[in-house]
């Protein structure tokens, strides 16, 4: 991945978020593994948090136990401590749990990830109420769950960052996915609430946004069955860089940044990581 190292004077490394305890949801695969993994690289202990299985509807396969704990095996092969919770983020009490966890077994609560996330690309007539309901609560109540979960540890100690995975869907919209763009613009404006309601405690809010990342959610045959019915849409989905793709990396080392104190000024921003497509 590559690690970009501060060094001290006397020529010891230091980590950009070394000593800092971090929760990531939706860390079995994809790009909250990645989150897991380049913030570890930094020096961060995780807590890995997934569900671990699959949803109705969908058009990609769920998570697993053998993901998650993979995810744990390699923050530990970089000499970091690392705790696997399977739950869903749905569930309030289970994710105050794992916060509670956090605390009484790696000694504190640094870094919210609330990464989790689900999309059922459906054109909107056949959105049915139950992809619906479960994309909202997933990707919105889920995110609320885990930050309302974590945001009194982060209070009390009047320190912490809180980063949430919105989507370029989440700034402009896009077609085909009322259900997911519905939820991202929902966390948009939850992170900006919530920056403003946390700052006098020193809790930085910030969303990321990514554009089309390489990860078992990109690629469902809905979504391009639909736009080839549609097709006068598809300039909604370049680039203006020459990709067509992000790496999870990508998203990481933004989310790397809003964790660290190099950007301890920053709250209540919205940093799109999608290769300008968010400008067409």
């Amino acid at each position: 991945m590559g690690t970009p190292r501060r060094y001290t004077r006397e020529g010891g490394i230091v980590g950009r978020v070394a000593g800092k305890i971090a929760l990531i949801t939706g860390a079995a695969r994809g790009q909250g593994r990645s989150h897991a993994l380049r913030l570890a690289e930094e020096g961060a202990d995780i807590v890995a948090v997934d569900i671990c299985t699959g949803f109705r509807n969908s058009p990609y396969p769920g998570s697993t136990k053998d993901q998650l704990d993979e995810t744990v095996g390699l923050v530990e092969a970089l000499d970091r401590r690392a705790i696997a919770i399977q739950l869903d983020v749905r569930d309030k009490a289970a994710v105050e749990s794992a916060a509670a966890t956090a605390v009484s077994d790696l000694g504190g609560l640094d870094i919210v990830v609330a990464n989790a996330g689900i999309c059922f690309p459906t054109p909107w007539n056949e959105c049915t109420d139950e992809i619906w309901q479960d994309t909202i609560d997933v990707n919105l109540t889920g995110v609320w769950n885990t930050v309302r979960a974590c945001a009194d540890h982060l209070v009390a100690q009047n320190s912490g960052s809180v980063i949430i995975t919105s989507s370029a869907a989440g700034l402009r919209g896009t077609p085909f996915m009322p259900s997911y763009v519905a939820s991202k613009w929902g966390v948009t404006g939850l992170a900006i609430s919530l920056a403003m309601e946390l700052a006098e405690y020193n809790v930085r809010v910030n969303t990321v946004h990514p554009g089309g990342v390489n990860t078992p959610m990109v690629g469902a045959p809905t979504f391009h069955q639909a736009l080839a019915g549609n097709p006068k849409l598809a300039g909604m989905f370049q680039h203006l860089l020459p990709v067509s793709v992000l790496e999870p990396i990508d998203i990481s080392n933004a989310v790397l940044f809003l964790a660290s104190d190099e950007s301890r000024y920053v709250t209540g921003a919205q940093f799109p990581i999608d290769a300008g497509g968010s400008k067409y």
